[in-house]
């Protein structure tokens, strides 16, 4: 059985005795998976040979990406290899000739859908076919370059709030113990209008901002993170539209609120494009 095939394999392979951690992850700008001068790309390059995620490697991953973004919930259901999505434009043609192969995960998609719609979060549509969009093939191109691990992937609702994102999380967690790696990515600022040199400071909103939210998620505060338009200075020039930081809310949630938070890694790029990355664990 390949990996297309075995996707979640729960019947033939025992419950991890460790949950897994889940990530949001920043990924920024498409070009992290060809720009070398990026700082985060070393980080993303070092996901396997530091074991970030633990020394067993994932049945699957589910990612949570900020660029699919649906009225309701919905999950890709691919049957084979996914197709790679080149959801961008104005950027080297180099970019639009990448590919990242990884199977589908169509037993983590109908899990995935159970799970949701148990919770009350259905009906949970199908997308059979969709292919990976840039926010899950960047980072993952970097990450697991053998694209040998199967992913699905599950979409945000803008129009909802954190505190859904979140109870969302929740319903997920039970992945944790059937081996899939939950990543939500998105990035930790995103205002494309304010972006300026790579060798500028970031501006004040961007920092405070970006401050807040660290503080906010290692001190345990995660009901300000949930209604971080409420409590985060600057949250409207962080974020004009939430997508790029609901995927955050989905994985914090899939811990749970005791659950410990991590900065696993900072940098910036564009003067204002945070690439804070958080590991969320169960307390111990």
């Amino acid at each position: 059985m390949d990996g297309a095939e075995a996707g979640l394999s729960q019947t033939q392979t025992p419950p991890l005795e460790v949950a897994m951690d889940t990530f949001f992850l920043s990924h920024g700008a498409p070009t992290l998976c060809i720009d070398e001068t990026i700082p985060a790309r070393s980080f993303f390059q070092s996901w396997l040979p530091a074991a970030i995620a633990g020394s067993q490697a994932p049945r699957a991953i589910l990612v949570v990406s900020a660029h699919w973004e649906t009225d309701a919930p919905a999950v890709s259901v691919v049957r084979g290899t996914n197709d790679t999505i080149h959801d961008f434009h104005g950027f080297p043609e180099q970019m639009f000739k990448l590919t990242y192969p990884a199977p589908g995960a169509p037993d983590l998609a109908e899990r995935t859908k159970k799970l949701l719609e148990d919770a009350g979060f259905g009906p949970v549509s199908e997308e059979h076919g969709r292919g990976l969009d840039h926010g899950a093939w960047v980072p993952l191109m970097l990450m697991y370059p053998d694209a040998d691990i199967p992913v699905c992937q599950l979409s945000v609702q803008t129009d909802r709030d954190g505190t859904y994102h979140y109870d969302l999380g929740r319903a997920l967690a039970p992945l944790r113990n059937e081996g899939v790696l939950i990543i939500g990515s998105g990035t930790a600022t995103h205002n494309l209008a304010k972006m300026g040199p790579h060798d500028a400071p970031p501006p004040q909103w961007a920092s405070d901002f970006d401050t807040w939210l660290k503080d906010s998620l290692l001190d345990g505060r995660y009901e300000d993170v949930k209604r971080y338009k409420e409590m985060a200075p600057q949250a409207e020039v962080a974020h004009p539209s939430p997508h790029h930081f609901y995927p955050l809310h989905v994985a914090l949630g899939a811990v749970g609120d005791e659950s410990a938070a991590e900065l696993i890694h900072h940098s910036w790029t564009n003067t204002s494009i945070s690439y804070s990355s958080y590991r969320f664990t169960t307390k111990i």
